[in-house]
């Protein structure tokens, strides 16, 4: 009986050293990351922690994606994965796997944040578009130049003017092209427009066929993600026309989930973008017919795909 009494003990003293071993194990794998939403390619996203380390995040079903709000960051309001959008600060903990990425269990971000990345990523199109413009700007003025060269001296000021032309239009490509560096760039595998009545969110029938075979081809592409981004034409209140491209984005992103089963993981969240890029003048109704719209993409990062 007194051995009895004696191993029992014993016994409970290397179950308990077992759990501990255990629970330190566990505790270690465990990994909590804050840094920049960099990327999104397929089911992962890449993170630029504050330390300048990307860390690649493996994105799940199960993965709690919350909004902290307040001072003391008590209040949280969950979100779904498609609110990772380039652009966006988060704090991210998780396990890491055998493929050295961390696999989310909560992510979280500041509403302000959240907000901010929106704006950016509503300028991404415009500023694109200024990249391009800014260098055929710097070949016209280089042309002027040559020109200007042969010219008699009495010109020199103003080739030194078109130099500094040139040299300020260097410098806002490079800032442009560092900013799309961070967000990460994507090449655009397929598009559809699907356009919607005046006032209305409801997506018309006809368009369906078009986004079920975008759908079919995104999932044949590798770690492809779906971009969603509603419009507005510029007619009524800013808050109402914000509040359209929204539920027209909502409603275009339900069935490209319900009906064309492109999981969440794989969309970025849809961007009310309000009146920000207006394709066609809103003075006439033909043209602001054409602004009332949902520009769906397939993306894939440059990086995937080795372009």
């Amino acid at each position: 009986m007194s051995n009895l009494k004696v191993r029992l003990p014993i016994r409970l003293i290397f179950v308990f050293a077992a759990f501990l071993l255990v629970a330190g194990i566990v505790t270690a794998q465990t990994t909590q990351v804050k840094g920049l939403i960099t990327g999104r390619s397929g089911a992962t996203m890449t993170v630029k922690t504050e330390d300048s380390e990307t860390v690649v995040v493996l994105l799940t079903a199960d993965t709690q994606v919350q909004e902290v709000q307040g001072i003391m960051k008590m209040r949280k309001k969950d979100l779904g994965i498609t609110a990772l959008i380039p652009g966006l600060p988060v704090e991210v903990k998780g396990l890491i796997n055998d493929q050295h990425q961390l696999v989310a269990d909560t992510i979280k971000f500041k509403g302000s944040d959240l907000k901010t990345a929106q704006d950016i990523q509503a300028g991404l199109a415009p500023t694109e578009a200024q990249v391009q413009a800014n260098q055929a700007q710097i070949q016209a003025n280089q042309a002027e130049i040559q020109a200007a060269e042969k010219v008699s001296a009495e010109h020199q000021q103003e080739i030194a003017a078109s130099q500094a032309k040139i040299a300020a239009n260097k410098a806002a490509i490079a800032a442009a092209n560092k900013r799309f560096g961070e967000l990460g760039e994507y090449n655009i595998l397929g598009e559809v427009t699907v356009y919607f009545a005046n006032g209305k969110v409801a997506m018309d029938p006809k368009y369906q066929p078009q986004l079920m075979d975008l759908a079919n081809k995104a999932k044949t592409i590798t770690a492809y993600i779906v971009q969603v981004q509603g419009y507005a034409s510029a007619v009524g209140s800013a808050a109402l026309n914000q509040k359209l491209s929204m539920e027209r984005a909502d409603n275009v992103l339900a069935f490209l989930e319900q009906n064309g089963t492109i999981p969440l993981t794989n969309i970025l969240a849809p961007g009310a973008m309000g009146t920000s890029d207006q394709v066609a003048p809103n003075a006439t109704t033909e043209g602001q017919a054409e602004n009332r719209r949902v520009v769906v993409r397939i993306l894939q990062n440059k990086g995937i795909a080795g372009t």
